[in-house]
Protein backbone atom coordinates (compact mmCIF):
# COMPACT_ATOMS: atom_id res chain seq x y z
CA UNK A 1 0.00 0.00 0.00
CA UNK A 2 1.53 3.19 -1.11
CA UNK A 3 1.71 6.17 1.62
CA UNK A 4 -0.77 9.08 1.01
CA UNK A 5 0.73 12.42 -0.76
CA UNK A 6 1.49 15.51 1.34
CA UNK A 7 -1.57 17.37 1.10
CA UNK A 8 -1.00 21.21 2.44
CA UNK A 9 -3.94 23.25 4.21
CA UNK A 10 -4.55 27.02 3.17
CA UNK A 11 -3.05 27.98 6.37
CA UNK A 12 -0.01 25.67 6.12
CA UNK A 13 1.07 27.19 2.94
CA UNK A 14 0.16 31.10 3.66
CA UNK A 15 2.70 29.63 6.80
CA UNK A 16 5.67 28.18 4.16
CA UNK A 17 5.00 31.08 1.36
CA UNK A 18 5.53 33.73 4.04
CA UNK A 19 8.82 32.39 5.16
CA UNK A 20 10.03 32.11 1.61
CA UNK A 21 9.12 35.50 0.36
CA UNK A 22 10.79 36.66 3.74
CA UNK A 23 14.36 34.59 3.02
CA UNK A 24 14.10 35.91 -0.97
CA UNK A 25 14.13 39.50 0.17
CA UNK A 26 16.89 38.58 2.87
CA UNK A 27 19.22 37.10 -0.05
CA UNK A 28 18.21 40.13 -2.43
CA UNK A 29 19.27 42.34 0.26
CA UNK A 30 22.33 40.72 1.44
CA UNK A 31 25.50 42.61 0.26
CA UNK A 32 27.13 40.90 -2.34
CA UNK A 33 30.30 41.10 -3.77
CA UNK A 34 28.73 40.34 -7.75
CA UNK A 35 27.63 43.60 -9.15
CA UNK A 36 30.64 45.20 -7.95
CA UNK A 37 32.58 42.60 -10.16
CA UNK A 38 30.61 42.78 -13.00
CA UNK A 39 30.25 46.23 -13.15
CA UNK A 40 34.74 46.06 -13.15
CA UNK A 41 34.57 43.68 -15.81
CA UNK A 42 31.84 45.43 -18.02
CA UNK A 43 33.62 48.83 -17.56
CA UNK A 44 37.02 46.84 -18.78
CA UNK A 45 35.43 45.47 -21.53
CA UNK A 46 33.75 48.82 -22.79
CA UNK A 47 37.43 50.96 -21.91
CA UNK A 48 38.83 48.00 -24.22
CA UNK A 49 36.59 48.20 -26.96
CA UNK A 50 37.16 52.59 -26.94
CA UNK A 51 40.71 52.08 -26.86
CA UNK A 52 40.37 50.12 -29.92
CA UNK A 53 38.06 51.76 -31.89
CA UNK A 54 39.67 54.98 -31.28
CA UNK A 55 36.60 56.89 -28.97
CA UNK A 56 34.35 55.80 -31.70
CA UNK A 57 35.22 58.27 -33.73
CA UNK A 58 33.41 56.87 -37.19
CA UNK A 59 36.34 58.35 -39.09
CA UNK A 60 38.71 56.37 -37.19
CA UNK A 61 37.10 52.97 -37.11
CA UNK A 62 38.39 50.90 -39.87
CA UNK A 63 38.00 46.76 -40.87
CA UNK A 64 41.87 46.29 -38.76
CA UNK A 65 40.46 47.51 -35.52
CA UNK A 66 37.16 46.15 -36.11
CA UNK A 67 38.66 43.17 -36.70
CA UNK A 68 41.30 43.69 -33.66
CA UNK A 69 37.93 44.08 -31.46
CA UNK A 70 36.35 41.12 -32.42
CA UNK A 71 39.34 39.12 -32.16
CA UNK A 72 39.98 40.37 -28.31
CA UNK A 73 36.18 38.94 -27.73
CA UNK A 74 34.69 42.46 -27.40
CA UNK A 75 31.47 41.68 -29.75
CA UNK A 76 29.38 41.22 -26.49
CA UNK A 77 30.55 45.09 -25.80
CA UNK A 78 30.15 46.50 -29.82
CA UNK A 79 26.49 44.48 -29.17
CA UNK A 80 25.87 46.81 -26.10
CA UNK A 81 26.52 49.88 -28.38
CA UNK A 82 23.04 49.59 -29.63
CA UNK A 83 19.90 51.33 -28.43
CA UNK A 84 18.60 49.18 -26.91
CA UNK A 85 21.50 46.14 -27.51
CA UNK A 86 20.89 44.15 -29.76
CA UNK A 87 21.34 39.68 -29.41
CA UNK A 88 23.81 37.75 -31.09
CA UNK A 89 20.38 36.36 -33.25
CA UNK A 90 19.17 39.42 -34.25
CA UNK A 91 22.27 40.59 -35.26
CA UNK A 92 23.22 37.69 -37.50
CA UNK A 93 19.92 37.80 -39.02
CA UNK A 94 19.45 41.85 -39.93
CA UNK A 95 23.34 41.52 -40.74
CA UNK A 96 22.29 38.57 -43.15
CA UNK A 97 25.38 37.12 -42.61
CA UNK A 98 26.56 33.22 -41.89
CA UNK A 99 28.03 33.73 -38.63
CA UNK A 100 28.98 36.22 -36.13
CA UNK A 101 31.77 34.16 -34.83
CA UNK A 102 34.78 36.02 -34.09
CA UNK A 103 36.91 33.35 -36.22
CA UNK A 104 34.82 33.44 -39.32
CA UNK A 105 34.34 37.90 -38.92
CA UNK A 106 37.93 38.24 -38.44
CA UNK A 107 38.75 36.66 -42.03
CA UNK A 108 35.43 38.54 -43.61
CA UNK A 109 36.13 41.89 -43.49
CA UNK A 110 32.82 42.40 -46.18
CA UNK A 111 30.98 40.15 -43.22
CA UNK A 112 32.39 42.05 -40.39
CA UNK A 113 31.31 45.60 -42.36
CA UNK A 114 27.65 44.37 -42.75
CA UNK A 115 27.50 43.38 -39.00
CA UNK A 116 29.43 47.01 -37.77
CA UNK A 117 26.90 48.41 -40.43
CA UNK A 118 23.85 47.26 -38.66
CA UNK A 119 25.54 48.15 -35.23
CA UNK A 120 26.35 51.80 -36.17
CA UNK A 121 22.53 52.23 -37.85
CA UNK A 122 21.12 51.94 -34.11
CA UNK A 123 23.58 53.02 -32.22
CA UNK A 124 22.24 54.30 -29.17
CA UNK A 125 22.14 58.30 -29.84
CA UNK A 126 21.92 58.73 -26.19
CA UNK A 127 24.97 57.41 -24.55
CA UNK A 128 26.85 58.50 -27.95
CA UNK A 129 25.62 61.41 -29.52
CA UNK A 130 29.02 62.21 -30.71
CA UNK A 131 29.22 59.38 -33.41
CA UNK A 132 26.20 61.00 -35.39
CA UNK A 133 28.54 64.17 -35.44
CA UNK A 134 31.20 61.67 -37.11
CA UNK A 135 33.61 63.21 -34.36
CA UNK A 136 35.44 62.81 -30.91
CA UNK A 137 33.96 62.43 -27.53
CA UNK A 138 34.53 65.06 -24.73
CA UNK A 139 35.94 64.01 -21.75
CA UNK A 140 32.56 64.50 -20.05
CA UNK A 141 30.72 62.18 -22.91
CA UNK A 142 33.30 59.74 -22.83
CA UNK A 143 33.02 58.67 -19.07
CA UNK A 144 29.37 59.19 -18.57
CA UNK A 145 28.95 56.39 -22.25
CA UNK A 146 31.62 54.33 -20.63
CA UNK A 147 29.52 54.45 -16.90
CA UNK A 148 26.02 54.16 -18.90
CA UNK A 149 27.23 51.33 -20.99
CA UNK A 150 28.99 48.94 -18.13
CA UNK A 151 25.89 49.57 -16.11
CA UNK A 152 23.70 48.27 -18.68
CA UNK A 153 25.71 45.06 -19.50
CA UNK A 154 26.36 44.46 -16.06
CA UNK A 155 22.66 44.63 -14.71
CA UNK A 156 21.97 42.41 -17.75
CA UNK A 157 24.47 39.95 -16.87
CA UNK A 158 23.61 40.34 -12.77
CA UNK A 159 19.87 39.10 -14.31
CA UNK A 160 21.19 36.11 -16.18
CA UNK A 161 23.34 35.00 -13.27
CA UNK A 162 20.41 35.34 -10.56
CA UNK A 163 18.09 33.35 -12.94
CA UNK A 164 20.49 30.69 -13.47
CA UNK A 165 22.08 30.50 -9.80
CA UNK A 166 18.39 30.75 -9.08
CA UNK A 167 17.26 27.17 -10.39
CA UNK A 168 21.14 25.33 -10.36
CA UNK A 169 21.07 26.48 -6.48
CA UNK A 170 17.69 25.31 -5.82
CA UNK A 171 18.42 21.73 -7.61
CA UNK A 172 21.84 21.65 -5.66
CA UNK A 173 19.79 21.88 -2.48
CA UNK A 174 17.63 19.24 -3.10
CA UNK A 175 20.40 17.00 -4.65
CA UNK A 176 22.79 17.48 -1.39
CA UNK A 177 19.41 16.85 0.61
CA UNK A 178 18.89 13.79 -1.21
CA UNK A 179 22.50 12.76 -0.34
CA UNK A 180 22.08 13.33 3.01
CA UNK A 181 19.29 10.64 3.36
CA UNK A 182 21.80 8.10 1.79
CA UNK A 183 20.78 8.14 -1.74
CA UNK A 184 23.47 8.15 -4.51
CA UNK A 185 23.19 10.07 -7.90
CA UNK A 186 23.28 8.11 -11.10
CA UNK A 187 23.52 9.01 -14.60
CA UNK A 188 20.71 10.18 -16.69
CA UNK A 189 18.67 7.91 -19.06
CA UNK A 190 15.38 8.26 -20.95
CA UNK A 191 12.52 7.13 -18.71
CA UNK A 192 9.80 5.32 -20.80
CA UNK A 193 8.39 3.02 -18.14
CA UNK A 194 8.53 2.74 -14.89
CA UNK A 195 11.20 -0.12 -14.15
CA UNK A 196 13.56 2.31 -15.98
CA UNK A 197 15.77 4.84 -14.16
CA UNK A 198 17.23 5.15 -10.63
CA UNK A 199 16.85 2.07 -8.65
CA UNK A 200 16.53 1.62 -4.71
CA UNK A 201 18.22 4.49 -3.09
CA UNK A 202 18.83 6.31 -6.01
CA UNK A 203 18.18 9.58 -7.98
CA UNK A 204 19.34 11.24 -11.49
CA UNK A 205 19.14 15.11 -12.57
CA UNK A 206 17.73 16.25 -15.43
CA UNK A 207 15.83 13.34 -16.72
CA UNK A 208 13.64 12.93 -19.36
CA UNK A 209 10.50 11.11 -18.11
CA UNK A 210 8.65 10.23 -20.39
CA UNK A 211 8.30 13.44 -22.88
CA UNK A 212 8.72 15.72 -20.53
CA UNK A 213 12.48 17.02 -18.19
CA UNK A 214 12.16 16.34 -14.49
CA UNK A 215 14.67 18.70 -12.82
CA UNK A 216 15.28 15.04 -10.35
CA UNK A 217 13.69 11.99 -10.51
CA UNK A 218 14.04 9.47 -6.90
CA UNK A 219 13.41 5.95 -6.90
CA UNK A 220 11.52 5.79 -3.81
CA UNK A 221 11.11 2.81 -1.36
CA UNK A 222 7.91 1.50 -2.57
CA UNK A 223 9.57 1.67 -6.40
CA UNK A 224 6.98 4.70 -7.26
CA UNK A 225 8.98 7.52 -8.75
CA UNK A 226 9.47 10.80 -7.31
CA UNK A 227 9.45 14.03 -10.01
CA UNK A 228 10.94 17.25 -8.90
CA UNK A 229 10.78 20.00 -10.59
CA UNK A 230 13.05 22.79 -8.92
CA UNK A 231 11.47 26.26 -8.97
CA UNK A 232 12.21 29.58 -7.79
CA UNK A 233 9.76 32.68 -8.48
CA UNK A 234 10.76 36.38 -7.86
CA UNK A 235 6.90 38.01 -7.88
CA UNK A 236 3.79 36.62 -7.29
CA UNK A 237 2.57 37.33 -11.10
CA UNK A 238 5.63 35.00 -11.50
CA UNK A 239 4.99 31.90 -9.36
CA UNK A 240 1.49 31.74 -11.94
CA UNK A 241 4.41 30.52 -14.74
CA UNK A 242 6.58 28.60 -12.54
CA UNK A 243 4.26 26.67 -10.89
CA UNK A 244 0.73 26.37 -12.62
CA UNK A 245 1.86 26.45 -16.32
CA UNK A 246 5.04 24.42 -15.93
CA UNK A 247 5.16 22.15 -12.56
CA UNK A 248 1.24 21.58 -12.39
CA UNK A 249 0.97 20.60 -16.46
CA UNK A 250 3.60 18.18 -15.92
CA UNK A 251 2.60 16.93 -13.16
CA UNK A 252 -0.61 15.92 -14.82
CA UNK A 253 1.11 14.89 -18.40
CA UNK A 254 3.53 12.12 -15.79
CA UNK A 255 0.00 11.56 -14.32
CA UNK A 256 -1.71 10.75 -17.09
CA UNK A 257 0.86 8.92 -18.56
CA UNK A 258 1.95 6.50 -15.37
CA UNK A 259 -0.61 6.92 -13.43
CA UNK A 260 -0.70 7.89 -9.69
CA UNK A 261 0.48 4.16 -8.45
CA UNK A 262 3.67 4.77 -10.52
CA UNK A 263 4.65 8.57 -10.04
CA UNK A 264 4.68 11.43 -7.70
CA UNK A 265 4.93 14.71 -9.63
CA UNK A 266 6.03 17.47 -6.78
CA UNK A 267 7.95 20.70 -6.83
CA UNK A 268 10.71 21.82 -4.47
CA UNK A 269 9.77 25.82 -4.45
CA UNK A 270 12.18 29.15 -3.29
CA UNK A 271 11.39 32.57 -3.59
CA UNK A 272 7.63 34.50 -3.74
CA UNK A 273 4.36 32.11 -4.82
CA UNK A 274 0.67 33.63 -4.27
CA UNK A 275 -0.96 31.13 -2.05
CA UNK A 276 -3.86 31.11 -4.64
CA UNK A 277 -1.70 29.37 -7.03
CA UNK A 278 -0.21 27.29 -4.87
CA UNK A 279 -3.83 25.54 -3.59
CA UNK A 280 -4.21 25.00 -7.78
CA UNK A 281 -1.59 23.50 -8.38
CA UNK A 282 -2.23 21.23 -5.49
CA UNK A 283 -5.62 20.21 -6.80
CA UNK A 284 -3.73 19.04 -10.60
CA UNK A 285 -1.99 16.55 -8.66
CA UNK A 286 1.42 18.06 -7.89
CA UNK A 287 2.89 17.73 -3.77
CA UNK A 288 4.42 20.54 -2.68
CA UNK A 289 8.00 21.00 -0.57
CA UNK A 290 10.03 24.27 0.08
CA UNK A 291 13.45 24.47 -0.09
CA UNK A 292 13.79 25.91 3.25
CA UNK A 293 12.00 23.08 4.91
CA UNK A 294 13.16 20.03 2.81
CA UNK A 295 12.17 18.29 6.29
CA UNK A 296 9.29 17.57 4.99
CA UNK A 297 10.72 16.11 1.78
CA UNK A 298 12.92 13.84 3.90
CA UNK A 299 9.66 12.07 5.63
CA UNK A 300 7.51 11.56 2.76
CA UNK A 301 10.17 9.66 1.24
CA UNK A 302 10.26 7.72 4.80
CA UNK A 303 6.96 7.40 4.58
CA UNK A 304 6.68 5.31 1.70
CA UNK A 305 9.05 1.97 3.34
Amino acid sequence: MTSSLPRWTTEELTDDATKASAQFRAERLAVSDSWDIHYKQARGKFEQLFSKLNDLNPSAITDANLADAYSAGLGEALRYLAGPPISDDDLQVIADVDSIAPGVLTKNPEALREVFGVIERVIDPHRFPWVKAGISPTESQREAALLASSVLLAAQRIATERRNEGKDNQEGKVKDYLRSLGFAEVSTVPISTIVKGPQAMQFCAECQLGDRKADVVVRLHDTRLLAIECKVSNSATNSVKRVNNDAAAKAEYWIKQFGTAQVVPAAALAGVFKVRNLEQAQTRGLSLFWSHDLDKLGEFIESTK
